[in-house]
C-alpha cells in the first residue's frame, strides 16, 4: 500500500486524469484508482469528495446530476479547460519531482 501522505499532492492529478475522457461520478473513480493502482492506494470517500470539492471552486472541474432512474441521483464530475491546463502543469511538476527524488533514492 502507498501512504496517502505520500501521494497526497497527486490526488487532484490522478482525479483529473481519469476525468480527461468522459465525466465521472466518485464511486467510479476510487474505483478507477483502486484498479489502476493494482490496490497499491485506494482513496478514502473524504479525501475524494473534498478534492471534488476544492478542484470545483478552483474550476478545474464541474458538476452536474447523472438522469438515472430510481435510486439516488448520482453527481458526476466533467473536467474543465482549466482544468487539463493544471492538469498538465501537474504532470511536468511531477517529471521534476521525480528527478529531484530519485537523486536520493537507491535501489
Amino acid at each position: 500500500m502507498i501512504s496517502s501522505d505520500v501521494i497526497r499532492g497527486y490526488n487532484d492529478t490522478i482525479i483529473l486524469y481519469l476525468l480527461l475522457n468522459a465525466p465521472s461520478y466518485g464511486y467510479e473513480i476510487s474505483k478507477q484508482i483502486r484498479e489502476l493502482s493494482k490496490e497499491r492506494y485506494i482513496i478514502k470517500e473524504t479525501t475524494l469528495y473534498s478534492a471534488f470539492s476544492r478542484l470545483e471552486k478552483n474550476g478545474y472541474i464541474t458538476s452536474f446530476y447523472g438522469d438515472e432512474t430510481g435510486g439516488k441521483r448520482r453527481t458526476y464530475y466533467r473536467i474543465t479547460q482549466e482544468g487539463i491546463d493544471y492538469y498538465k502543469e501537474k504532470c511536468e511538476e511531477w517529471v521534476l519531482t521525480k528527478e529531484v527524488v530519485e537523486r536520493f533514492i537507491r535501489d
